[in-house]
């Protein structure tokens, strides 16, 4: 489970110091329960974010059952990507 306010903190955090492998691995030491990836926007379909930003927009995964699924839920959560917009082509 992911609180509103801990997703707030997460983004903020990455907004602030930028989307990188880095990044990623200080939040995995702060929120060790927690599943991270970190993808390329263009990749994740036609889902919808839960937080957008200028350079990357948020998705939740909820891995409850025997595969894992996006999800807009954060009470359902148990995992973050941040998914990086590139420049179009």
């Amino acid at each position: 489970m992911i609180t509103e306010q801990q997703l707030d903190d997460v983004v903020a955090y990455v907004a602030g110091a930028g989307l990188s492998e880095a990044t990623i691995a200080t939040l995995k030491q702060t929120y060790p329960d927690w599943h991270y990836t970190y993808a390329f926007d263009d990749d994740m379909g036609h889902a919808r974010p839960v937080r957008e930003r200028d350079d990357f927009n948020v998705y939740l995964v909820n891995a409850s059952d025997h595969c894992a699924q996006l999800t807009t839920q954060p009470e359902h959560a148990s995992g973050v990507v941040f998914a990086e917009i590139g420049e179009e082509w």
